[in-house]
């Protein structure tokens, strides 16, 4: 990917200067509608294959192909502002076009295979993954993660980007010396290094979703039925109003069938606090054992 503006929560490719990106990310004047729109929302419009999005009063997207991202920042906006928004939700929707089914996840490398944490904003999913992290498991996706079938098995490609991270869990954790510029002005969260990143595409070999212990729901990890595992995949797509808007209902359905199929489904109920944390680290841990992940690595 090439842009015209630095994205923060993204680590600098050492590929060759000269290669062809995949995304061309520009600055540029950005239409306030289409005339032959298919499908509008409140903030968006799909014609073909441009999609316009526009986050009120920061910045406005034109999204092409799956392979161009322009962009027009509001008045007064700076592009550290924009960036964001570009970064999250235009990077989505690109990925969107080009035929990903995309989860709400991140994910972190188990062995020679990928596991997914799933869940809405606050979940922690972002705060689990850097939490296992220092554990020496890698972080290979943050916030969403693109799902590709080979031969019938799901994979997820690393996106090269960083733990987003309240300053509380930065604190609890110790990771002041990683942590970096904020995510936005006037928030206490940060982008902070992953002390270790996936390079190559990963076999994904568990999905967790995640949800708080409350009643009746004890600490521990259960598995759903096949039904409501593939339910759990397709709800955690990312932006799911997009796949219906994209007509990639069959896409996701073919995507959910393999996930419950190949890789194991799974709720994780865990307490939302960090003095909890270890414990769900060691729970997962013999989780993994149990399903042989961790013999893989060895």
């Amino acid at each position: 990917m090439r842009s015209e503006i630095a994205l923060h929560g993204l680590m600098a490719c050492d590929g060759p200067e000269n290669a062809a990106p995949d995304v061309t990310i520009v600055r540029g004047e950005v239409p306030d509608a289409f005339d032959d729109a298919q499908v509008l929302g409140p903030n968006w419009a799909l014609a073909q294959d441009r999609f316009r999005i526009g986050i009120p009063g920061v910045v406005s997207m034109l999204l092409t192909g799956g392979r161009e991202l322009r962009f027009c920042p509001a008045p007064g906006v700076s592009d550290e502002e924009a960036a964001i928004f570009v970064a999250s939700t235009g990077f989505g929707i690109l990925l969107h076009q080009r035929g990903h089914p995309l989860l709400h996840a991140s994910a972190a490398r188990v062995g020679d295979a990928a596991v997914l944490f799933c869940g809405p904003s606050g979940a922690g999913k972002s705060t689990l993954a850097a939490a296992l992290g220092e554990r020496g498991h890698a972080l290979v996706a943050d916030d969403f993660c693109a799902i590709s079938l080979r031969e019938g098995r799901p994979w997820i490609a690393p996106d090269a980007r960083k733990h987003k991270l309240w300053r509380q869990a930065i604190d609890a954790m110790a990771l002041g010396g990683r942590s970096g510029a904020p995510v936005r002005n006037r928030i206490e969260k940060y982008f902070v290094d992953p002390r270790e990143i996936v390079e190559t595409p990963l076999p994904v070999a568990a999905i967790y979703a995640l949800r708080e212990q409350r009643p009746p729901h004890s600490p521990g990890i259960t598995a759903p039925n096949i039904v409501d595992a593939a339910l759990i995949v397709r709800t955690n797509a990312y932006r799911p109003r997009l796949v219906r808007a994209f007509g990639q209902q069959p896409l996701y359905f073919k995507a959910a069938a393999a996930l419950a199929q190949r890789a194991g489904v799974y709720y994780l109920t865990r307490p939302l606090s960090f003095a909890d944390m270890d414990k769900t680290a060691d729970r997962l841990a013999d989780h993994w054992a149990s399903l042989g992940l961790l013999d893989r690595a060895a």
